[in-house]
């Protein structure tokens, strides 16, 4: 029998062979489910020593409910489907991956802002269905010249920063209250504050933290301020933006058209109305997604696991423990 249990909640993977390797070091056994209810998640991680969560929902009924656990490791950035106050009160580590995939998100954010300024995922669809001469009907204006904002300017972003350089931007903003002017501007860009950045901005990408400050922080009232031709990405967190308050930005004209690689709901439903919006182009939230950064993710995650059935703390704390 193995020195510890260590569950992953949900199986997003087709293979768990980082895993394995780096826990079987420590005698840990790693036993792979597939929940999607708050019971299935207690169910399956009642008795474990350590749980690996992506996606499955761990709020504090669950963490009350978690006999032996000393820490749940997120494989990713994020963390907002763990109650980590909970987890605190009841001295059990939270754990992310905050550097694993800041080149793939920030290449996906790119890929989608070209796609929405060029309109190639709508130029595709149009030929295929027999148009041609399409721009007098559906312009496409100059990237080179325009504003391009930031909301937030944490790795992901200022890796952003360093691929559009060359695209010729007359201005960058950022909209980060954590980062000084001096520091925005030794890198080249503007501070902005929230309106600013979104009136005049031709390309807004999200790189906010989902909380609850940041939930639905793109609402209405962002989109009346936002020009009819602004294009905005949102590679962060779905919730960061009212997607009743987008769809209505989207049919009615108020912005140009949106990226999204992430939903308030995913997957995202078959019913969706951004299944029919034109203007809108969507990913399964891949943006985190390329075969190194997956072993980079893996590794981290069990690395973290093992560092606190060892004794330790985890190389990415979430929360501290006293």
């Amino acid at each position: 029998m193995a020195k510890y249990k260590v569950v992953v909640t949900d199986d997003r993977y087709n293979q768990y062979e980082q895993e394995k390797k780096v826990l079987s070091s420590i005698d840990a056994e790693l036993i792979v489910k597939n929940c999607s209810t708050p019971e299935e998640v207690a169910e399956a991680c009642k008795d474990a020593d350590g749980v690996l969560c992506n996606l499955a929902p761990m709020p504090a009924e669950v963490i009350d409910k978690l006999e032996k656990c000393k820490i749940i490791a997120r494989y990713g950035v994020g963390y907002d489907n763990v109650d980590v106050k909970a987890c605190t009160q009841k001295g059990i580590w939270v754990s992310n991956v905050t550097d694993y995939c800041a080149e793939e998100v920030s290449d996906h954010a790119l890929a989608l802002i070209m796609a929405c300024a060029r309109k190639v995922a709508r130029r595709d669809r149009q030929v295929r269905n027999g148009e041609w001469n399409i721009g007098s009907k559906d312009p496409i204006y100059r990237i080179a010249g325009k504003t391009f904002a930031f909301l937030g300017f944490g790795m992901i972003g200022r890796c952003l920063y360093r691929k559009i350089k060359g695209l010729n931007f007359s201005r960058v903003l950022v909209y980060d209250p954590f980062l000084d002017e001096k520091a925005i501007k030794e890198m080249g860009a503007e501070k902005a504050d929230w309106e600013t950045a979104l009136k005049e901005a031709d390309f807004i990408s999200i790189h906010m933290p989902l909380n609850e400050k940041t939930r639905g922080i793109i609402d209405k009232k962002a989109f009346d301020l936002m020009k009819p031709t602004a294009i905005l990405v949102n590679t962060s967190r779905g919730p960061i933006i009212d997607e009743q308050a987008l769809i209505e930005a989207l049919t009615t004209g108020k912005i140009n058209s949106a990226g999204l690689d992430v939903h308030t709901k995913e997957p995202l439903d078959k019913n969706s109305p951004f299944m029919t919006i034109e203007n809108c182009v969507l990913t399964d939230h891949a943006g985190w997604y390329s075969e190194d950064s997956m072993i980079e993710l893996k590794t981290k995650a069990a690395e973290n696991i093992k560092a606190v059935l060892t004794g330790g703390k985890p190389n990415y704390p979430v929360n501290k423990l006293s």
